[in-house]
C-alpha cells in the first residue's frame, strides 16, 4: 500500500480513550526494544512518527496511528523487560488483555520477533495466549539485516519452531533498515483487513487514482 497520510491519534490507557473511527486495526506486540517503532516508521515512510526510546519499557500506553484514513495501527507496550516492576507489568497485562479481548475493530496482530535469537519465554507465552483466544497473528521476524542471507532459513526455522506457529499464521522476514519484507507485510495486512479496508479506500478516494493492496 502506498502511504500518503499518517498521524498519531492518541496514546491511550483505557478503552474510553480508544479512537472511535471504527477503522480496521492491526496491533503490534513485541518485547521491549525489539524494534516495533522502527517497523512502523518503515511501513509508513516516516522517520520519527513512532518514537523509539533508549530506555526499554518506557512506553506504557497503547499508541494509535491512523494510516490513509483506512487503517489503524495500535502499538502495544513492550513486554518482557526485567527492570520494570511487577506492579507495572501487571497493569500493562490488564490493559493489553482488555484491548485484545474487547476491541471489536481488531483484525489481527503483528508479533515482532528478533530474527537473530530464539523466541524468549515471553514471546512464546504471548503467542500461545493469542492463539488460546482465537486471535489472528502475523509474525514479523525483524532485524534481518543483522543476519547473513545464507543464515535466514535457519533462523526463520528457529523462530517458527520456537513459537510453535500454527499453519494458518504467516511469517514475514523483515528489516526496518533495508525495507526487506515491507511489501509482503502490507500484503498480509491487506489479507487480514479486507474487505473493510478496500471499501473504505473506495469510499474515500472515489474518482481518483490510488494504489491498492497487492
Amino acid at each position: 500500500m502506498k502511504v500518503t497520510q499518517s498521524e498519531i491519534v492518541i496514546s491511550a490507557v483505557q478503552p474510553r480513550q480508544y479512537p472511535a473511527d471504527a477503522l480496521p486495526e492491526i496491533a503490534l506486540a513485541g518485547r521491549s526494544n525489539v524494534g516495533k517503532s522502527s517497523l512502523i516508521n518503515r511501513m509508513i515512510h516516516r522517520k520519527n512518527l513512532a518514537r523509539t526510546s533508549s530506555k526499554p519499557g518506557k512506553t506504557q500506553t497503547i499508541n494509535f496511528y491512523r494510516i490513509n484514513n483506512v487503517l489503524m495501527f495500535a502499538d502495544m507496550p513492550g513486554y518482557g523487560f526485567a527492570k520494570v516492576s511487577k506492579a507495572i507489568r501487571a497493569e500493562w497485562g490488564r490493559m493489553a488483555e482488555t484491548y485484545f479481548t474487547k476491541r471489536e475493530t481488531l483484525k489481527g496482530i503483528i508479533q515482532v520477533i528478533d530474527l537473530r535469537h530464539p523466541p524468549s519465554k515471553d514471546d512464546i507465552a504471548i503467542y500461545q495466549w493469542f492463539k488460546e483466544h482465537g486471535l489472528e497473528v502475523l509474525i514479523a521476524a525483524t532485524k534481518a539485516d543483522k543476519v547473513k542471507r545464507g543464515q535466514w532459513p535457519k533462523h526463520l526455522k528457529q523462530v517458527k519452531e520456537g513459537l510453535g506457529i500454527v499453519p494458518t499464521d504467516r511469517m514475514v522476514l523483515f528489516s526496518s533498515q533495508t525495507g526487506q519484507g515491507k511489501d509482503e507485510l502490507w500484503s498480509e495486512i491487506g489479507r487480514l483487513t479486507q474487505p473493510q479496508m478496500n471499501q473504505l479506500q473506495e469510499d474515500d478516494t472515489q474518482g481518483t487514482d490510488t494504489d491498492t493492496l497487492i
